[in-house]
């Protein structure tokens, strides 16, 4: 069950989705959401709907050629067509969770260690 409605990430982008890409969204959607529910996360539904909505732009991109949603870095060249771009978190096109989005989600900064020597110890603390 997606968190967030076509309407939502149309609300949330200064372009206008064409039909083909209203399907894809709601597809996308839904796969956001199987995403946030995976991570186990305490959240609310408004900062679920949110993030499932920042995904989701992100995978279809801002209908600019020229710039990758999530570019961090980039740069260009005149009439050697030259291009490139440095995305930080995922692929253009893939759906992933930004630093913003994590921070919301409450997963940010948790720093934890595992020791299977405890198990067979016994020693918990």
């Amino acid at each position: 069950m997606a968190y967030a409605t076509v309407t939502d990430v149309q609300s949330r982008t200064t372009r206008t989705l064409s039909e083909a890409e209203q399907t894809v969204c709601a597809t996308l959607l839904d796969d956001a959401a199987v995403r946030i529910d995976a991570t186990e996360t305490t959240a609310s539904d408004a900062v679920k709907m949110i993030v499932s909505c920042n995904m989701v732009i992100r995978a279809l991109g801002n209908g600019d050629i020229d710039v990758p949603v999530g570019a961090t870095q980039g740069s260009m060249s005149g009439l050697g067509y030259s291009q490139s771009w440095t995305v930080s978190n995922g692929s253009v096109g893939e759906l992933y969770f930004s630093k913003d989005d994590r921070r919301l989600l409450k997963l940010a900064n948790k720093i934890g260690s595992y020791s299977p020597v405890q198990e067979l110890t016994g020693v918990t603390e």
